[in-house]
């Protein structure tokens, strides 16, 4: 991607690949120089798809070997979230569903024993149509009971065998390719779902699996999110590079914070035409009163004196009320991020919190990306939070499906 064709928008000493990615989050347009000729399309089905990050990162992977994605299906419980995949992929079917009403499935044995004790069986009419025809089928299902952030008892939650069923949805589908994404953590699932999901894969007839650990600011992101990636696909191109080949090769320092919001500095305002993507929630006087400390006396950690009483004395997140740097990359950007004891969210240079402009471009959405569909009618904040802090960073996607991109 980076080298192609687009307004520069930052200084002459800044590396081309800086040039092209910064102007690609402030919507620079993206060139494809390589044409698809007569290749057709990937069709991509998205399941637990929230707005779609990991389809976008997918979209570009597809641009960046010369081919294009056709969203064909998106499933989610989240129907305006489906609506958004709609607005910037033409998603062709909304399935506003639980995934697991989708499809019927059984396992007989665990872990590198496990089987289907039958091939899954999609149950949708509308989806069924699909079977044998698609491409590539991502899913990023729910995570929260893999989070270290959890009590280690949450590591048996029930939503887990979500993941085992984002697998026999893509193998229900005859998916050319199945990524799938999820917390690092998830390797320490007791029930170890990852070792069973690529025991399916294998006796469901994929030849190429691979797996590993993606971080953000390590191919040149502004935020250290890690996400854990298991892909496969039934055809193994020999020669075609592995997840930690693509990684290597996309390998970049990590870029600061102020690099990918600088141009945002002054774009919140409390106007009656501003956006609900640039500004933020009026904070309690408590926080207020905590924000004006931290720039009162140039810190970014609150001391405890100024914090809750619940969070002081040997309290175990210290980036909770913290302000974000400028020169360095943000922490993981979370579904709390307009709220200042929900993590590290205070803008190292104003004093507030992060807006959903500035979080979606920490988390690589570029601001071409419709997350306000109908303006006379914006998305909530909290529908903002959701969508933005749990997508899957589209630059991460993009890595991940890449290889897949490469065996298509």
């Amino acid at each position: 991607m980076p080298g192609s064709a687009v307004e520069k928008l930052s200084e002459d000493d800044v590396p081309s690949s800086s040039v092209w990615w910064q102007s690609f989050l402030r919507g620079g347009a993206v060139f494809n120089d390589i044409s698809a000729g007569d290749r057709p399309p990937i069709r991509s089905v998205d399941a637990f798809c929230g707005c779609g990050g990991l389809t976008l990162g997918a979209t570009q992977a597809a641009i960046a070997v010369g081919r294009r994605l056709e969203s064909v299906a998106a499933i989610d419980v989240d129907e305006d979230g489906l609506a958004v995949h709609r607005a910037n992929f033409g998603t062709k079917r909304l399935l506003h569903s639980n995934a697991s009403s989708l499809v019927d499935w059984h396992v007989k044995g665990e872990g590198k024993s496990a089987q289907f004790a039958y091939a899954p069986e999609i149950l949708d009419e509308d989806l069924v149509q699909e079977v044998g025809k698609i491409d590539l089928f991502v899913a990023g299902p729910p995570c929260q009971g893999h989070s270290n952030l959890n009590n280690r008892t949450r590591r048996e939650d029930p939503r887990n065998i979500l993941y085992i069923t984002a697998v026999a949805l893509g193998v229900a589908l005859r998916a050319r390719a199945i990524v799938m994404e999820n917390v690092p953590d998830i390797v320490n699932d007791r029930s170890d779902v990852v070792t069973t999901a690529r025991a399916l894969l294998l006796a469901s007839g994929y030849r190429w699996i691979d797996s590993g650990v993606l971080a953000t600011d390590r191919l040149g992101g502004a935020q250290t999110r890690r996400r854990y990636f298991l892909v496969a696909t039934r055809e193994n191109l020999e020669g075609a590079p592995d997840l930690n080949e693509v990684a290597h090769c996309l390998k970049h320092p990590p870029r600061p914070l102020g690099w990918a919001i600088s141009d945002l500095l002054d774009a919140d305002n409390d106007g009656v035409d501003a956006s609900v993507m640039d500004t933020v929630p009026a904070m309690s006087a408590e926080n207020a009163l905590r924000i004006k400390h931290l720039f009162d006396n140039d810190l970014h950690v609150l001391p405890d004196e100024v914090r809750p009483d619940s969070h002081r004395n040997g309290h175990t997140y210290p980036s909770v009320y913290g302000r974000l740097w400028w020169d360095k990359p943000a922490g993981t950007v979370t579904t709390g991020f307009l709220t200042p004891g929900r993590g590290r969210h205070i803008h190292p240079l104003r004093p507030r919190v992060i807006t959903p402009h500035e979080a979606a471009r920490i988390q690589s959405f570029p601001d071409t990306f419709k997350f306000v569909i109908n303006p006379a009618s914006p998305p909530s904040r909290a529908a903002l939070q959701k969508w933005i802090g749990d997508a899957v960073p589209p630059l991460l996607g993009y890595a991940a499906t890449l290889p897949v991109m490469l065996r298509l």
